[in-house]
């Protein structure tokens, strides 16, 4: 028996990177249908191909409310039903605040938060129909701290964790939950020239933050197994938002 049986799911920004994972641990977790949702037609129709007969492709501007009201009623037409929503679609931006063009501030918070808002709008009466629907937002470690180079993102994080507060304030009488995972590092597919600076070697990957250990946090809220999670925040950052840790000495540990 998977954790998902039954579940009609949705994932945006699902052609590649967190997504891509996210939709392929659904189907395998017993996902009654994972709509694979994305702007990348060619990439998100082989991904839900290879998925197989559970999943299926359909493209989705998160920008765009009719869009959203389309695929919505195509949910609402084949499977009658959603039971999760997870918005993961995002891009970044890699530019001190002085270097931050107003039209990228403007489309990274575009897609990354106000693409979350209309998707949480628009599913919200499928979600409340069935009385136990799942909203995953995929946030960041820049969902509650700052880092450098990372002013729109930050910005539109922080928007998506207080999305999902006052959503899941609003409906947890209705049946329908809200909680945000905020990983230190999922996609790297999304990582991009720092501007002004775009000699700069990348930063090499590193598979122990990759999507396989994001993407499972996602199915944990999808699933019943977090039923009396609401609002809550998963930070994946490796203990640093806990605090300053400090370097001491071995024989400290020891006990005396």
């Amino acid at each position: 028996m998977g954790r998902l049986d039954g579940k009609v799911t949705l994932v945006t920004g699902a052609a590649r990177g967190t997504g891509a994972v996210i939709a392929r641990l659904f189907v395998e977790e017993g996902a009654e249908r994972v709509i694979v949702a994305d702007v990348r037609d060619d990439l998100g129709e082989a991904h839900a191909e290879a998925l197989g007969p559970t999943a299926r492709y359909l493209h989705l501007d998160v920008t765009s409310e009719a869009d959203w009201e389309r695929v919505v009623d195509d949910i609402t037409a084949d499977e009658g039903r959603l039971d999760v929503l997870v918005n993961n679609a995002a891009v970044l931006l890699l530019a001190t605040i002085d270097r931050t063009e107003a039209a990228e501030f403007e489309r990274i918070m575009r897609v990354n938060a106000f693409g979350a808002f209309l998707g949480i709008r628009t599913c919200l009466p499928l979600l409340r129909a069935n009385g136990n629907g799942s909203i995953v937002n995929l946030g960041s470690i820049d969902s509650v701290y700052g880092t450098a180079l990372t002013a729109a993102y930050t910005a539109s994080k922080f928007a998506m964790r207080g999305l999902t507060k006052v959503t899941a304030i609003e409906n947890g009488k209705f049946g329908v939950r809200c909680n945000i995972v905020c990983p230190e590092a999922g996609n790297p597919e999304m990582h991009t020239p720092i501007v002004g600076a775009e000699d700069w070697p990348p930063l090499p990957p590193d598979p122990s933050r990759g999507p396989d250990t994001v993407a499972p946090a996602a199915v944990f809220f999808a699933s019943d197994e977090s039923r009396l999670c609401n609002g809550t925040e998963l930070v994946m950052d490796r203990g640093h938002y806990a605090g300053e840790a400090i370097d001491l000495p071995d024989f400290l540990y020891e006990r005396p």
